[in-house]
C-alpha cells in the first residue's frame, strides 16, 4: 500500500480546493445569498436544504444532518475511500500526491504499472474480435456489445509470448509485466505470458484503473443458443483451472478488491442495496439483466475488508450462494466478515439459490423482475444465524438451549454496540432462556450525547473561529483560557495555532486536521452550523467568549487556592498568586 499522506498536503489542498466547483460538477447548486444551496443528495426532498459554503469550504445538509469538506463529499457521494478521494481532489487541481513512508522512505510511483496494465487490458481486448470461439462464447452468454466494452472483455490467445511480444520491448516493461504478475518463468528461466486461451476480465480499483486480471478458459460445450455463431468452433477445454486470477501484486490484493465494484458505482449515484455473487460472469449477468447492484468476490471468502466495502457502497448487503454444503459454508463466512460491521442503519440477507441454478441461469429464466423478488425475499443475517446455530439443537431441552446460547455469544459480541445487537441478545434471551450480560454502553454514552447539544462558551468559541479562522491572529499566546477545566479548550488552543500558522486557513482545513481523532466528527458539525450576523458581531461574539473563558479560569484557580488557604496549605507563591487573582477580579481585562 502507499505511504501516509502528510497532513500539510491535506491543509494545501483544501485550500487550493473550490467545494463549490467540486459539488457543482456532480450537483446543481443554485446561489442563496453567500451560500449555495441544492436538494441533498444523500436524502430524499423536494425543497433544497443541503448548503454550500464557499468560505467555510464546508457542506451541511439541514434536513439529514450530512456535513463536511470536499474530501468528505466525495467519499460519500463517489464511494471513494479516503486515499482514493484526496488523490481526485489534488488531479482535478494539477497537485501530486506525496506519501510518507512508514519508515520515513520515498514511496515509490507506481503510474508505470497502472499504465502497462491499461495497456494490457487494451491488447486482450482487441484480441477478442480475432477470436471465433471466444465471440461465439460471448453471443452464447447473451453479452451485448455495450456489456463487453463497459467491463473491458478480452481474450488471450493461444502461444507463450503473445502478451510479452505486444508489450514486453525492453528490459524495463519486462520488469514491470513481471511486478504486475502478467508473466511468470519456467524452469529453464524462460518468460511466458500467466494468462493463454482465456476470456479475460480486467479487476478495476475504486478510481477505475486496471489493477489485475481474471482468465476464465471457455468450455467447449457452451450455454445453448439459437444464434448461429453459437455453432462456431470452440476453443479447447485446455488445462488449468476454470478460473485465473492475477498473483498479489504491489497494486492487487484479492482479500480487498471486488469485482465489479467500479461498474456498481457508475451506473448508481445512490445504492440502497448491492448483491455478492461467487463468480465474473454472475455479476456480468445481472448488470446484462439491468441490475447493475452484483458485485463478486475474487476467488475467496469474504473478508472484512470486503464487508467494510460492500457496506460504504449500500446500507444493505445481499450475500448471494449456492445451497449446496460450500455455498453454505461460504455464506457463514461472510457472515463472520459482516459482523463487526453491522453499525446501525446496515443490515446484511442471505439468498440461497435452487440446486444446479446459478445467478446466469436463473436471471435468463426468470429475467430481472423474477430474480429481484428472489432479492426481496433473502433471509435477513439475524434469522439465518439462529436458524444455523439451532440447526441440531434442541431448544426445548435445558442442555439444547444452554448450548444455543453458548455458539450465540461469541458472535454477538463481535457486532458493534447499537440497537441492532440489543435486539439480538434479546432474542437470544427470548430463544434460550439465559439472561445475558447487560451491557451499559448506552447509558454510558447519554451524557455524551447531551454534551454533544449543549450550548457552551468552548464550543461558541470553536464555531465562531471555523467561520472566520482569520480571527485566531488577533489572538495572542500564551492563551489564559487554557487553564480553564472544561472539555474542548485543548481542541480550542490546537485551532487557534493551526490558524496562526496557516493565515490562509478555511474551516474545512482545521478540521480535517482532526481526522480519526475523537473530536472529528464534533468539529464537522460546528462547522456545518449557520453562522449569526455579520463578520463584525461574530468577531465581538469571538473575543467576549474568550474573555468570559479567561475570567471562568481566573475563578477556578481563585476557589483552588482559597480552598487550599482555608487549611493552611498555601505556599510563598501560591499566596502571592491569590493576591494577584483577588486585586485582578475587580480591575478590567485585557484582551484575550
Amino acid at each position: 500500500m502507499g505511504g501516509l499522506i502528510p497532513d500539510s498536503f491535506i491543509d494545501d489542498l483544501l485550500v487550493r480546493v473550490d467545494i463549490v466547483e467540486v459539488i457543482e460538477r456532480r450537483l446543481p447548486l443554485k446561489r442563496a445569498g453567500r451560500e449555495w444551496m441544492a436538494c441533498c443528495p444523500f436524502h430524499d426532498e423536494r425543497s433544497p436544504s443541503f448548503s454550500v459554503s464557499p468560505t467555510k469550504q464546508f457542506y451541511h445538509c439541514f434536513g439529514c444532518g450530512a456535513h463536511g469538506t470536499a474530501i468528505k463529499f466525495l467519499m460519500e457521494y463517489d464511494r471513494l475511500e479516503f486515499p482514493d478521494a484526496v488523490e481526485e481532489l489534488a488531479q482535478s487541481v494539477g497537485l501530486q500526491v506525496p506519501r510518507e513512508s512508514r519508515r520515513d522512505g520515498p514511496r515509490e510511483d507506481k503510474t508505470d504499472l497502472y499504465q502497462l496494465l491499461d495497456a494490457a487490458a487494451n491488447w486482450y481486448a482487441g484480441e477478442l474480435p480475432r477470436s471465433a470461439a471466444a465471440q461465439a462464447y460471448c453471443t452464447g452468454r447473451g453479452l451485448s456489445a455495450e456489456i463487453i466494452e463497459r467491463f473491458r472483455l478480452g481474450w488471450s490467445p493461444p502461444g507463450f509470448d503473445g502478451l510479452i511480444k505486444a508489450l514486453g520491448h525492453n528490459a524495463r516493461r519486462m520488469q514491470l509485466l513481471t511486478e504486475a504478475g502478467m508473466v511468470a518463468g519456467g524452469d529453464r528461466g524462460r518468460n511466458f505470458d500467466r494468462f493463454r486461451e482465456r476470456l479475460m476480465f480486467p479487476i478495476l480499483d475504486r478510481r477505475g484503473r486496471v489493477i489485475a486480471f481474471g482468465g476464465r478458459i471457455i468450455s467447449s460445450a457452451p450455454p445453448v443458443s439459437e444464434d448461429p455463431q453459437a455453432n462456431a468452433p470452440q476453443a479447447r477445454e485446455g488445462t488449468g483451472p476454470k478460473y485465473l486470477n492475477s498473483p498479489e501484486t504491489p497494486l492487487f490484493h484479492k482479500g480487498r478488491e471486488l469485482f465489479a465494484l467500479w461498474q456498481v458505482r457508475q451506473a448508481n449515484r445512490q445504492l440502497a442495496r448491492i448483491v455478492v455473487v461467487e463468480g465474473y460472469m454472475d455479476a456480468i449477468a445481472l448488470h446484462q439483466a439491468e441490475l447493475p447492484i452484483a458485485v463478486a468476490t475474487l476467488g475467496t471468502a469474504t473478508t472484512a475488508e470486503h464487508a467494510e466495502t460492500l457496506f460504504r457502497a449500500a446500507p444493505d448487503v445481499v450475500f448471494c450462494f449456492d445451497g449446496d454444503r460450500a455455498g453454505r459454508a461460504a455464506a457463514w463466512k461472510a457472515l463472520e466478515a459482516a459482523l463487526p460491521k453491522l453499525r446501525d442503519g446496515r443490515q446484511a440477507y442471505f439468498l440461497f439459490l435452487p440446486e444446479g441454478e446459478d445467478p446466469d441461469s436463473l436471471v435468463r429464466k426468470e429475467g430481472r423482475t423474477g430474480f429481484e423478488r428472489r432479492l426481496d425475499e433473502a433471509t435477513p443475517l439475524s434469522e439465518y444465524l439462529f436458524a444455523e446455530l439451532g440447526r441440531d439443537v434442541d431448544t426445548g431441552s435445558l442442555d439444547g438451549r444452554a448450548r444455543l446460547a453458548e455458539r450465540a455469544r461469541p458472535l454477538l459480541a463481535r457486532l458493534p454496540d447499537g440497537a441492532f445487537r440489543d435486539l439480538l441478545e434479546q432474542e437470544l434471551e427470548k430463544r434460550s432462556g439465559v439472561r445475558g450480560q447487560r451491557r451499559h454502553a448506552v447509558t454510558a454514552r447519554a451524557p455524551v450525547a447531551r454534551r454533544t447539544v449543549e450550548r457552551s462558551l468552548v464550543r461558541s468559541a470553536i464555531t465562531l473561529l471555523l467561520a472566520q479562522p482569520e480571527l485566531a491572529s488577533q489572538v495572542a499566546a500564551p492563551y489564559a483560557f487554557l487553564a480553564l477545566d472544561k472539555p474542548g479548550v485543548g481542541v480550542l488552543a490546537e485551532l487557534l495555532d493551526l490558524a496562526r500558522f496557516r493565515p490562509d486557513a478555511n474551516a474545512a482545513m482545521l478540521v480535517e486536521r482532526f481526522a480519526g481523532r475523537p473530536e472529528y466528527g464534533v468539529l464537522q458539525e460546528l462547522a456545518g452550523r449557520g453562522s449569526i450576523g455579520d463578520a463584525s458581531i461574530q468577531a465581538v461574539e469571538f473575543h467576549e467568549a474568550l474573555q468570559r473563558m479567561c475570567d471562568q479560569a481566573s475563578a477556578q484557580r481563585r476557589s483552588e487556592l482559597t480552598g487550599k488557604s482555608r487549611s493552611g496549605e498555601l505556599d510563598a507563591a501560591e499566596k502571592l498568586e491569590l493576591r494577584q487573582l483577588l486585586a485582578a477580579r475587580a480591575a478590567p481585562h485585557p484582551a484575550p
